[in-house]
């Protein structure tokens, strides 16, 4: 009888779970283990939002394997040294875990593997956190896709809704008695903040499944719709869970795909909408891993002499805590603050008024949605901020500067979402809400600031700006 250690790290879930199933068949202990090691991900440490996410997700795991009879072995400091004292004291012969791409990541487990297996324990990495690996989708001249569209279509044709894994169970889960309580990891926040996370989430294995259900009950119908209205539960929100590894896209397909099948043909859900949306966080990946200096560095080279404006202390603040005198920004703020995550269509129209109009760098933007985000991902942060920005991988053109009166008028109509939001403006009219300038008296009487910013004059900057690296065509705003 032999032991492994399967060491987790956003791959917290029993099911699905290749390295987990391989060290199953290969051994009949194992030992699993999550190893605190923050400052391994330096320079993108796990943001507030995401250690609170964290927390809870671990507890869950750990929930999930004492129904088993197990427990999950929790370690803090060096992953190397915790593994070799751990493998010492299981007397483990190999070490599994699940492939991460952030460019630290990546180097940093490549001298994991190279360390443990100069001790002799036999290593190894598995997939399970995409659906292809990022090497996997290349160009017909082997080369990485800069642009969506293309990337989807060949990545589109690879995908079967083939079954998941079923969850992993070995013959003995072994427990070592110095397990560190999770506690003593400080993961929650010191502050009262995490309440309207804990109102809004469930953390683990479990709700992921049971968000998943809620999705393709209630939403998928109407999915390509109903996702661009931020009033309604119109998208999956499983973003967390895919990136804490507690759901995999490949469970998400085959589930959808499932439940698509059992609806008459007249009826059934268009399920490739959403599917392309998860093409997006694939595609994420895919250029993180071929441009590892995109988290700080734009991925169109021209933006490196792009005229931002000097850092505003103030004006930041008003835009991080909802208070720029613009409705739907404001909201979208106030919805992030308080429940660590903001509908898709107003995070693109937050970070257009930061970058476009505050014309702030966007790295601003970046490092407060890491912070704040309970789905932050180093991938798919950075593309969404370059993509607003006007910097990234087939990005929206700099002259296309959302306006967020218009935004808001086109998909919150009845002021709904502005309205929850913002409880101090609630019995105004849904027009004053969409076009503040109608009677500023009556919002400011409200308590509620005038615009830290004139949209039009600041689009005309912010214009001027990208013409000054050599661009002529203005375009519209949105």
């Amino acid at each position: 009888m032999s032991t492994a250690i399967v060491l987790f790290r956003r791959d917290l879930r029993l099911a699905d779970h290749a390295a987990l199933t391989a060290a199953c068949a290969a051994h009949a202990d194992i030992l699993p283990v999550y190893v605190h090691a923050p400052d391994e991900d330096a320079p993108w440490a796990p943001g507030a939002a995401s250690r609170w996410w964290l927390h809870h997700s671990l507890q869950a795991l750990d929930a999930c394997l004492a129904g088993q009879r197990g427990r999950l072995h929790l370690s803090r400091g060096d992953t190397l040294a915790e593994v070799r004292r751990l493998a010492r004291a299981s007397g483990a012969v190999a070490v599994y875990w699940t492939r991460r791409y952030e460019p630290a990541a990546i180097a940093h487990d490549t001298r994991l593997k190279a360390a443990l297996r100069a001790d002799g324990l036999a290593v190894e990495s598995h997939p399970g956190h995409l659906w292809c690996e990022p090497w996997q989708i290349a160009t017909g001249q082997d080369a990485p896709y800069r642009v969506f569209t293309p990337y989807w279509r060949k990545l589109r044709t690879q995908l079967e809704p083939t079954a998941p894994l079923p969850e992993a169970k070995p013959g003995r889960w072994l427990v070592l008695p110095d397990s560190v309580p999770l506690p003593a990891l400080e993961l929650l926040p010191r502050i009262g903040w995490a309440g309207g996370l804990a109102d809004t989430w469930h953390p683990g294995e479990a709700g992921a499944r049971e968000q998943l259900d809620l999705f393709g009950d209630d939403a998928l119908a109407d999915y390509a719709h109903g996702r661009d209205l931020p009033a309604r539960h119109g998208t999956s929100r499983l973003s967390p869970h895919l990136h804490f590894g507690e759901i995999t896209p490949r469970q998400i397909h085959h589930a959808l795909h499932a439940q698509a099948a059992k609806v008459d043909a007249r009826r059934r859900p268009d399920i490739d909408p959403y599917l392309r949306e998860l093409g997006w966080r694939e595609f994420a990946h895919h250029l993180l891993y071929h441009f590892p200096q995109t988290p700080t560095e734009p991925f169109d080279p021209r933006f490196a002499g792009f005229r931002w404006a000097d850092d505003d202390d103030a004006v930041l603040r008003r835009w991080q805590r909802g208070r720029t005198g613009i409705p739907l920004v404001d909201a979208g703020m106030r919805e992030l603050w308080h429940t660590g995550w903001m509908h898709n269509r107003v995070r693109m129209v937050a970070a257009s008024l930061l970058t476009k109009n505050l014309r702030q760098h966007w790295h601003h933007g970046a490092r407060w949605f890491w912070d704040t985000l309970v789905d932050a991902d180093l991938a798919n942060n950075t593309l969404g901020w370059q993509w607003v920005a006007g910097c990234g991988a087939d990005a929206a053109p700099y002259f296309r500067v959302f306006n967020p009166f218009t935004q808001a008028a086109r998909f919150d109509p009845e002021a709904t979402y502005l309205k929850r939001w913002l409880p101090e403006l609630a019995d105004l009219p849904p027009r004053l809400l969409h076009e503040p300038g109608r009677d500023p008296a009556a919002l400011a009487s409200r308590g509620y600031p005038a615009p830290a910013i004139d949209l039009a004059t600041s689009r005309d900057a912010a214009l001027a700006a990208w013409r000054s690296l050599g661009h002529g065509e203005d375009g519209g705003s949105d």
